[in-house]
């Protein structure tokens, strides 16, 4: 990996040097993890500034325009996610996304808000919310992308035809100029100034006047028109807008530092029709019709997107609203209105209307809380489609071209022409009513073969494009397809150009990119270099064994900082890139680039990847909610073994290795082994890197041994396959399962104890938990044979045998599962107030992960509250080492603080946690004491 430039360094010292308030990294993780984004390319920066505020960035900028620097370019970078590269390349990458997070001010009254650039828009509607309003462009990345670079590449997505793009709602930015300067943008008539905004202003004014006439002709009518240096709307009248060409321009103009947005009301009533077809340019040609209704927005995907959010565990609350298992085409057409009751008869009577109409296979129809659900499915769609098997990835390199919504359908015929030539498979989804559609060829971009395919496939598409009188970038920037903007733009490239050289004149701001300020270079679209060619490099065997981590295709789905969302717990907390499923799945690959697992790799470098990979909690959220599902435990697991290999492993690895194998014998000495880990013992546990270690029970209930497994009665008889925390740590649970079993008229049997190989397999003992696995997998198949229901108490260790078990293994039963099979009286129980805090492993699973609970709680007459949290921090042995304590008790209280607090109703709540780490956390940062539902049932049912 080539390390930072001497300019790079220098520039580096000088910040900090100068009093650069936020960080500033040349440490190789970082570097790593910047090198990507959503696009096929793949290029390192020198070095990764966090800015903290505007001085920050001024900084930056006044260094830029010093002589020693003039040779120093930055690239600003928002949430990551641009699928061509605009935020890649050499220099120094400007990320306010960790430290520039804040909303200033809300101004409800005149509906605007001002926020500083890294503010996700997700959570910038959260918090207008309250107020009744919204920020409108509404994009599939919504979670995870940030104003700063929303304004940056103009973006747009659903509605776009009833809200515009970005910069319709930007009504001024503050941004740093070249040489230090601050803009502050404002629509007013043209004063002579001095300095860098002077002559800015100087050039916007002069080219909006003298080519007045050539860019009303040159620009296309589109409701997808042109993004960047948008000349056609910097005069209005005798004023000007800088903000006009700033909006779109990819960060080659200034350092965004504030944005004053324009709000809108939230709709009081939202409806959809679905509608289903039965090929997919047959959806595209009633797009006009759907359009012509009066819709909001129309989506639409195609039957391999659709085939793909069927596997989502989300699906199924939606399923009744998709009764056409083999429909090639969706439209998703929305409605909104200020009255529920006439929005409702209005589009009962067009869904009426359309299922009489030939050519469509069904219509459905939804309000409320689906609609959410619905466009959940469709924005995963650009995540989805790069969970396709093989080494073949639909990929993003052509897949935004708008065209008048008329010509769409003809639009794709040929685009879908030309894939078929080239015998390419692709997803397509997008939006209808702006005559966008998303098309993504899938390649492998690891086989040189494959790889010429691009040039040639851009080419014929460009061609197509215009021939249908569209345009290249409908919505997702230019970035290294600005080899095509001369072209567009013809004889107004020049005046690009002069308004580059106004704002850069040396070409330091992410150059390549849109427009040079002289005769240099743009970028060519085969002439960067990709990810598949840097993977490549990696053994076929090695990518094989690590399929995840080149699966991750940069979605930035693990970005999202939602508190109540499961993913990703260790990026929430840190706000660190690194500590992240893309994160860590780039620093693998860069990690078997070099031949890590040889030892090869560089000491600092893999010195980095450790950190990382120590930072997991392996909670394994990704492996569900990552719409490529990358696996980072398994990662983590690889990388650990391979690790600790070459290096000594801390005192505490080989104390929770043994951990599972040591406690039946603990148990047999309460006091003993308590003595050790509590009191004076804590201290001796802290030395070796152990915290907030629970106890042992001093008096354990008789349970029911299983020693004999042909004295079960498969029809009365349920088994315990018993785990760690619950035998030994609170063996008072399985005695209230017991309970509740007996009153349910059947009997509860414990199984011996075994190992899981959970504790081995965190660790990165790989082959150590694998033999356990076998030997505990080897009992659950003798079990099963018998015919005799299993049950087992602990989500993670459940997860375990479904993720780290042999395929085939038989899973036990959740106790949710089993009592909502066994609880079937109805028993009114007196009334209160319950809130359920599932355990994370059950949140990836949505509502089949407490749908269980549900059903047997409501049976005596409760119904359980579910508050969205994510992780507690704890992961069961994870926040128990001491290295991990702060970071563990901050992501507790970002998602469990406030589901853990006291009711301030007038009736008691009681809170349940189904998980022991997750109840041990509770009362030791939180001193609550949560019950597990098993005990509440028991209590309920003895008072019965």
């Amino acid at each position: 990996m080539p390390p930072p430039t001497k300019a790079e360094r220098h520039f580096a010292q000088a910040l900090t040097a100068q009093g650069f308030a936020g960080t500033v990294s040349i440490a190789p993780g970082d570097r790593v993890v910047m090198a990507t984004d959503n696009s096929i390319y793949q290029l390192l920066p020198g070095a990764v500034v966090y800015p903290r505020d505007e001085a920050d960035l001024a900084l930056i900028a006044r260094l830029l325009d010093q002589p020693e620097f003039h040779g120093v370019t930055v690239r600003p970078r928002g949430g990551g996610t641009g699928t061509n590269g605009q935020s890649l390349g050499g220099g120094i990458t400007v990320d306010c996304s960790r430290h520039m997070t804040r909303i200033l001010d809300i101004d409800v009254a005149a509906r605007r808000v001002r926020v500083q650039p890294g503010v996700i828009k997700d959570q910038l509607n959260a918090a207008l919310r309250p107020h009744g309003l919204f920020f409108a462009p509404e994009l599939s990345t919504s979670s995870r992308a940030t104003i700063g670079g929303m304004i940056s590449t103009d973006a747009c997505g659903q509605g776009s035809c009833a809200y515009g793009k970005t910069s319709t709602h930007v009504l001024s930015l503050r941004a740093a100029l070249i040489g230090g300067e601050v803009i502050q943008t404002q629509r007013a008539p043209h004063v002579p100034g001095t300095g860098r905004s002077g002559a800015v202003l100087e050039t916007l004014d002069t080219l909006s006047r003298d080519q007045a006439e050539l860019i009303a002709q040159r620009f296309p009518k589109l409701n997808r028109t042109l993004t960047g240096y948008d000349l056609a709307h910097i005069r209005q009248g005798d004023s000007i807008d800088p903000a006009a060409v700033i909006c779109g321009s990819e960060g080659t103009l200034a350092l965004i530092s504030e944005a004053t947005l324009n709000l809108l009301p939230i709709p009081a009533a939202t409806a959809l029709l679905l509608v289903f077809y039965p090929d997919f340019q047959a959806a595209l040609r009633d797009a006009r019709e759907m359009a012509s209704l009066g819709a909001t927005s129309v989506e639409t995907i195609d039957s391999r997107v659709l085939g793909l959010a069927r596997e989502e565990p989300g699906f199924a609350a939606v399923a009744h609203l998709f009764p056409v298992a083999d429909a090639a085409g969706v439209n998703i057409v929305e409605f909104t209105g200020d009255d529920a009751g006439a929005l409702t008869d209005h589009v009962t009577t067009l869904r009426d209307r359309l299922a009489a109409g030939p050519g469509r296979l069904a219509v459905t129809q939804t309000q409320g809380a689906d609609v959410a659900r619905v466009w959940g499915l469709r924005k995963a769609s650009v995540g989805l489609l790069g969970r396709a098997r093989g080494s073949k990835r639909p990929l993003p390199f052509v897949e935004d071209c708008a065209v008048p919504p008329e010509r769409l359908e003809p639009f794709i015929a040929g685009f879908r022409a030309i894939l078929d030539r080239e015998g390419l498979d692709y997803g397509m989804f997008g939006h209808v009513d702006a005559g966008v559609l998303h098309v993504r060829p899938a390649l492998d971009l690891t086989d040189p073969a494959q790889e010429v395919l691009i040039r040639r496939i851009t080419d014929e598409v460009v061609a197509l494009v215009h021939q249908h009188g569209g345009l290249l970038w409908g919505e997702h920037g230019k970035g290294v397809r600005s080899e095509y903007v001369p072209e567009v733009f013809g004889p107004l490239y020049p005046a690009l150009q002069q308004i580059k050289a106004a704002f850069d004149p040396r070409n330091q701001l992410n150059p390549g990119k849109i427009a040079t300020p002289d005769d240099s270079a743009l970028w060519q679209i085969d002439g960067v270099p990709t990810r598949g060619q840097m993977d490549r490099q990696v053994p076929e065997g090695l990518r094989a064994d690590h399929a995840s981590a080149f699966a991750c295709n940069g979605n930035g789905a693990c970005f999202n900082r939602d508190a109540g969302d499961v993913m990703c717990p260790s990026y929430k907390a840190t706000g660190d890139r690194r500590h992240s499923p893309k994160g860590r799945a780039s620093l693998m690959r860069e990690w078997l680039r070099q031949g890590g697992p040889d030892g090869a790799a560089d000491p600092d470098f893999e010195a980095d990847v450790k950190q990382a990979m120590d930072g997991c909690l392996s909670c394994a959220a990704c492996t569900t909610q990552c719409p490529i599902r990358v696996d980072v435990p398994k990662l983590r697991a690889g990388f650990l073994q391979s690790y600790h290999a070459r290096h000594r492993r801390p005192l505490r690895h080989y104390a929770l290795d043994q951990l599972e194998a040591l406690l039946p014998y603990a148990a047999r000495l309460p006091r003993l082994a308590n003595l050790m880990t509590q009191g004076p013992g804590a201290a001796l546990m802290h030395r070796i890197g152990l915290t907030a270690l629970p106890a042992l029970p001093l008096h354990r209930p008789p349970l029911d041994q299983l020693r004999d497994l042909e004295t079960l009665d498969p029809a009365r008889d349920v088994v315990l396959v018993p785990d760690a925390f619950t035998r030994f740590f609170e063996p008072q649970l399985v005695a209230d399962l017991a309970e509740v079993l007996d009153r349910l008229g059947h009997r509860l049997r414990v199984a011996p104890y075994r190992p899981s190989g959970k504790a081995r397999q965190v660790l990165g003992r790989v082959r150590g938990a694998a033999a356990q696995a076998r030997a505990q997998a080897d009992l659950l198949r003798r079990i099963d044979a018998t015919g005799t229901r299993m049950v087992q108490i602990e989500p993670a260790i459940t997860a375990c045998y479904k993720t780290d078990y042999p395929e085939g293994t038989p899973r036990p039963l959740s106790p949710q599962e089993l009592l909502a099979t066994l609880v079937n009286d109805t028993v009114q129980a007196p009334p209160m107030r319950v809130r359920l805090l599932p355990h994370c492993s059950e949140r990836v699973q949505g509502a089949a992960g407490h749908t269980g609970w549900r059903e047997v709680f409501a049976r005596f007459g409760i119904t359980l509250h579910i508050p969205a949290t994510g992780c507690c921090g704890m992961a069961g042995m994870w926040g128990h080492e001491t290295v991990n304590r702060a970071t563990s008790e901050t992501i507790f209280a970002q998602s469990w603080q406030d589901a853990t607090a006291p009711a301030t109703g007038p009736e008691p709540d009681i809170i349940l946690a189904t998980g022991y780490s997750c109840r041990c956390q509770s009362a030791k940062v939180a001193n609550r004491a949560l019950q597990h539902p098993i005990s509440l049932l028991r209590q309920l049912m003895a008072a019965g």
